[in-house]
C-alpha cells in the first residue's frame, strides 16, 4: 500500500508537465514558444484554400442550411421589431452576438481566421444588414415639419393651393370652417382653387346644405354649374337648378338628356314627358315640334323600309330619316313623296302645314329635290300662281336669279335656264348670268329690247361665225322696223 503511494508520487514528480506559476520565468518562455508555434500552424492552415471544412453553429446546425437560415431571419426580424418600437432609436456601439446561431464555428477557431481579413460568412452578411436597419435616420429640421403638422387657416391653405404645395382640406370639418374656406377661395379669384374646394364640399356636405349655401354665393354657384356640366352630371344639375327656383333652366337641362337616349321609341317617350316641364313659350313650342317630328319620322321610316315603288328602286335610300332636322325631312318628303295628298304624314304639304314652314323655305327645299330628279314640270308648277282675274303668272319669293343658280347646279337644260333667266328683273344681272351660263338668246333679245345696236354688234364678235346666234344677230341688225338708239 505504501509502495503504491510512493510510486504515484514519484510519477507525478517525474512528469514533464508542471503547474503554471507567474514566478517561473522558464514557464513564461515556453509559453511564448508555444504561441509562435500556433501562429505558424495558423498561417499554414489559412494558405490551404482547397481544404473544405464544414462550419457549424453553436447549436450544432451547419451554417447555410435551411433551418439555420430560418432561425437567423427570425432573430433579425425580432431585433428589427424591437428597434421600431423605440420612439427615439439609439445607436448601439457595443458589438452584440445573436442569441441563436452564432457565425463562429469550431473549425474557424481552429484555423484562426480573422473576421476582418477573410471573406465574410452568410451570418456576417445577415448581421451587417440588420445593423443597417437598426441605424436611425437623421431627423428633418423642425421648419420642414411645419408643412405637415401646422394648423393652417383658410387663407394659408388657399395660398398653398395656389403655389402647388401640399395641402389637406380634411382638417376643415365644421360647416363654418368649410364656408370660410370657400369664401377665401372666391376672394383669391382662382378658378382651379374654387373648383377644388367645391369638389371637397360636394363630397363632405349634403346636397340640401350645399345648394342652400351656393344660392348666396353667385361666383361659386356659376363655377359649380360649369363643373357639373363638364362632368355630365345632368341629374344633380337639374336638382340644383330646381332648388334655386330656376325652373326654365332646369327644364332645359332635363330636356338635354334626350341626347343620351339611343333608342328612338324611348327618346320619343322621353320627349313626350318633357312637354309638361315649365319651359318658356318659345322653348315649349320647340319641344312640341321636336316630339311631333320624331313621332312622324318613326312612322315614315317604318313605311319606307317596306316600300317597293319605282322611286325607291331607282334612287335607293342612303340613310335613315330618324333624328334628322325638319328641313332634311321636308327634302326627303319632296324627293320620295311629292304629290301625295295632304292627309298623309309623309306629304310635303302636310309637313309644311304642321311645322309652319315659310313659303321661301319650302320653295328652296322643294326646288332642290325636284331639280335633282330632273322633274322640270314640277319645278315649273312651283312658281305658277293665279291672280284674281284667273291669269297664270310666274312668281318666285326667292328671286329668279337664285332659281337659275339652283337649276344650273342640277344640270338643267339651256331651254329651262333661258326661261327663268328671262324672268330676272335686273337687266345687268340678267346679262351677267346669261353670259355665265352661255345663254346667247337671252343676251341677244335683251340688247334688242334695249335697242342697243352697238352692244349687239360687239356681242356678234363673241359668237361663232355661221352659228344660229350669229344668224339671229344679223337678222336683227338688218331689220328696218327696229328703231335703234345708236
Amino acid at each position: 500500500m505504501n509502495r503504491g503511494k510512493t510510486d504515484e508520487d514519484e510519477y507525478w514528480n517525474s512528469s514533464k508537465f508542471r503547474a503554471f506559476t507567474f514566478d517561473d520565468e522558464e514557464d513564461i518562455s515556453k509559453l511564448k514558444e508555444s504561441k509562435k508555434a500556433v501562429n505558424s500552424i495558423r498561417s499554414l492552415v489559412d494558405d490551404d484554400e482547397d481544404d473544405d471544412v464544414e462550419k457549424v453553429s453553436w447549436s450544432g446546425e451547419p451554417i447555410g442550411s435551411i433551418s439555420w437560415s430560418v432561425k437567423e431571419t427570425a432573430s433579425s426580424i425580432r431585433s428589427t421589431g424591437e428597434a421600431r418600437d423605440q420612439s427615439f432609436p439609439k445607436i448601439d456601439t457595443a458589438p452584440s452576438l445573436p442569441k441563436q446561431g452564432s457565425g463562429y464555428s469550431l473549425s474557424s477557431l481552429f484555423k484562426g481566421k480573422s473576421r476582418i481579413g477573410g471573406f465574410p460568412s452568410f451570418s456576417e452578411s445577415v448581421s451587417e444588414t440588420s445593423t443597417r436597419v437598426y441605424a436611425p435616420e437623421l431627423r428633418r429640421p423642425k421648419a420642414e415639419y411645419k408643412d405637415y403638422i401646422s394648423e393652417w387657416n383658410p387663407e394659408e391653405t388657399v395660398k398653398r393651393m395656389q403655389r402647388g404645395k401640399a395641402y389637406s382640406l380634411e382638417r376643415f370639418r365644421s360647416l363654418q370652417d368649410k364656408l370660410l374656406l370657400l369664401d377665401e377661395a372666391v376672394s383669391a379669384h382662382d378658378g382651379n382653387v374654387i373648383t377644388a374646394v367645391l369638389i371637397y364640399l360636394k363630397r363632405s356636405l349634403s346636397k340640401e346644405i350645399l345648394f342652400r349655401e351656393l344660392a348666396e354665393r353667385e361666383v361659386a354657384l356659376s363655377h359649380y354649374v360649369h363643373y357639373l356640366k363638364e362632368m355630365g352630371e345632368q341629374r344633380l344639375l337639374v336638382e340644383l337648378l330646381k332648388s334655386l327656383g330656376r325652373t326654365e333652366d332646369m327644364a332645359l337641362m332635363q330636356y338635354k338628356e334626350h341626347l343620351n337616349i339611343k333608342d328612338e321609341n324611348r327618346r320619343r317617350d322621353f320627349l313626350k314627358s318633357c312637354l309638361s316641364l315649365p319651359f318658356s313659350p318659345d322653348d315649349s313650342n320647340h319641344v312640341q315640334d321636336h316630339y311631333t317630328l320624331l313621332e312622324r319620322q318613326i312612322i315614315i321610316e317604318e313605311n319606307d323600309k317596306r316600300a317597293n315603288t319605282d322611286i325607291f328602286k331607282k334612287y335607293p335610300r342612303k340613310a335613315s330619316i330618324l333624328n334628322m332636322p325638319i328641313i332634311t325631312t321636308l327634302y326627303y318628303s319632296c324627293f320620295y313623296h311629292y304629290g301625295e295628298s295632304e292627309g298623309t304624314y309623309s306629304s310635303p304639304a302636310n309637313i309644311r302645314k304642321t311645322f309652319k314652314i315659310s313659303e321661301k323655305q319650302y320653295i328652296l327645299t322643294a326646288l332642290g329635290a325636284r331639280a335633282k330628279l330632273k322633274s322640270w314640270f314640277d319645278v315649273d308648277s312651283l312658281f305658277n300662281s293665279k291672280n284674281w282675274l284667273g291669269y297664270t303668272k310666274k312668281r318666285s319669293p326667292i328671286g329668279f336669279h337664285r332659281v337659275v343658280d339652283i337649276l344650273h347646279k342640277n344640270s338643267a337644260p339651256v331651254q329651262v335656264l333661258q326661261e327663268y333667266l328671262c324672268l330676272v328683273d335686273d337687266t345687268e344681272l340678267k346679262i351677267s348670268l346669261a353670259q355665265k351660263y352661255k345663254c346667247h338668246d337671252v343676251i341677244i333679245n335683251t340688247y334688242k329690247d334695249l335697242k342697243d345696236r352697238q352692244q349687239l354688234i360687239v356681242y356678234r364678235g363673241k359668237v361663232e361665225r355661221g352659228s344660229p346666234e350669229d344668224r339671229l344677230i344679223e337678222e336683227l341688225l338688218n331689220n328696218s322696223q327696229i328703231r335703234w338708239k345708236n
